[in-house]
């Protein structure tokens, strides 16, 4: 059929074919691909040359003192590198500081780069699963994403995961973002400690475990009916239960209570333990939604400003299709229709209930109202549906990775975070060295 004159046909039909384009950008596809591994080699080259001639003394110090002692200078993990090309890893023998500089002659050497996936055994190798292979095209690295999101306790997602997703969005800006954050995420994280089931900060026990763990835990209580009140707890929960008696024995009540946030890492470094994972309500509320949605459990929202628990129903649902939020009502309503609002709960069948009226109000509202109350699983999520209803952003990322959230917090509500965050974690902080002091870990 003709084309009349002046008329448009709306998408590539309407516009005359260019092939010769998408082979010229295609042909430049490969050419880059090279200049950016070149690249990236040459930087590491760069920076691993520099750090071997400004800590020269060091390494040589540190070389002479393991021969002294040891008898050897090196010792050596084989490991599984790039292509799955077995290498060496070197380090400094003994128990000396410094043992782990050696590997900037791995670095050298092509074995390592500055940033990448953690190198694995032959045995991890063998054991990882196809679709995850491609992690061997790109070098491990000193660094590795996942060892930064352990140190600070939000690795969520599984190792081959979060090691695909580096391989494959892999840059330079990228890589030196990950040493950044690396290097910070050292300092917070500490050395290798225990990691006690229980945690325990001024009396009230915490269960030191897993997001899969956690959520688990979660679904598998729903499903069975059992009632259990969860609650999660920072340093201004903490806080607040160590002066408030009646929130207190609420958390001691509890089925669990879970760890929130990086002032709870930083405080088990402080009694000599490790934590985990920061098993946050927030962090967690998406994994639930996918588990809810997979096993046909259903979630009412209470809380928060009108118009909220809507929003943020619309947008799981939309996440998530087949998620099931059996019903939504906000956090104004007038004491009087309290009963009504339960009445409402009960006969929406959710097996899940999150109340967001902040804290300890919703753990206080949750206990007096736990023999009225019909859905199995209880907890309080604080500002949570804020968040996912889009009316507060998240931190990035990047700023999560290190544990700097909280001060993205303050940042967009000083007004109301000031007092938390700048008197109340040094606060908090100043009480868990008294129970180092007075011997109490867990």
């Amino acid at each position: 059929m003709k084309r009349k004159p002046g008329l448009e046909i709306p998408g590539p039909l309407g516009r005359r074919q260019r092939p010769w384009r998408a082979l010229w950008l295609r042909s430049l596809l490969p050419p880059l691909a090279v200049l950016g591994v070149v690249l990236s080699r040459a930087l590491d080259l760069t920076l691993a040359l520099l750090l071997l001639v400004i800590l020269a003394p060091l390494l040589l110090l540190r070389g002479a003192l393991a021969h002294a002692r040891e008898g050897r200078i090196f010792d050596r993990e084989p490991l599984v590198g790039r292509f799955r090309a077995p290498f060496e890893r070197l380090y400094f023998a003994g128990s000396t500081p410094g043992r782990s500089l050696a590997a900037l002659l791995n670095i050298l050497r092509g074995d390592l780069a500055i940033a990448g996936p953690r190198p694995l055994t032959e045995l991890e190798a063998v054991q990882l699963d196809v679709e995850a292979a491609v992690r061997f095209t790109v070098r491990p690295g000193v660094f590795s994403p996942y060892r930064l999101k352990s140190r600070t306790g939000v690795a969520y997602a599984p190792e081959a995961q979060i090691d695909s997703d580096y391989a494959y969005g892999q840059s330079a800006r990228g890589d030196a973002g990950l040493v950044v954050r690396s290097l910070i995420g050292e300092v917070l994280g500490g050395g290798e400690a225990p990691t006690p089931p229980i945690l325990e900060f001024f009396g009230v026990p915490i269960v030191n475990t897993t997001m899969p763990e956690a959520v688990d835990w979660i679904a598998a209580r729903a499903a069975a009916g059992d009632p259990a009140l969860l609650a999660f707890v920072n340093p201004d929960c903490l806080n607040i239960a160590y002066v408030d008696t009646e929130y207190r024995r609420i958390l001691l009540d509890a089925a669990r209570v879970l760890p929130d946030g990086i002032g709870i890492h930083i405080g088990c470094r402080m009694l000599g333990v490790a934590l985990q994972a920061n098993v946050n309500g927030t962090d967690l509320f998406p994994q639930l939604c996918e588990r809810a949605a997979r096993s046909g459990l259903g979630l009412f929202l209470l809380g928060a400003r009108p118009g909220i628990p809507e929003a943020v129903a619309a947008n799981m649902q939309a996440q998530f299709p087949g998620l099931r939020i059996d019903g939504v009502q906000d956090g104004y309503f007038d004491p009087a229709d309290e009963d009504a609002v339960i009445d409402r709960i009960n006969a929406s069948g959710a097996a899940i209930l999150l109340v967001a009226f902040g804290v300890p109000r919703q753990e206080k509202w949750l206990a007096r109202n736990d023999a009225r109350l019909t859905p199995a699983v209880r907890m309080g999520v604080g500002g949570l549906f804020d968040f996912y209803s889009g009316r507060i952003p998240r931190a990035p990322e990047w700023m999560r990775e290190i544990g700097l959230e909280w001060t993205w917090r303050l940042m967009q509500e000083p007004g109301r975070m000031w007092r938390r965050y700048v008197i109340g974690n040094p606060l908090f902080l100043y009480r868990v060295w008294r129970q180092a002091r007075s011997g109490e870990t867990s």
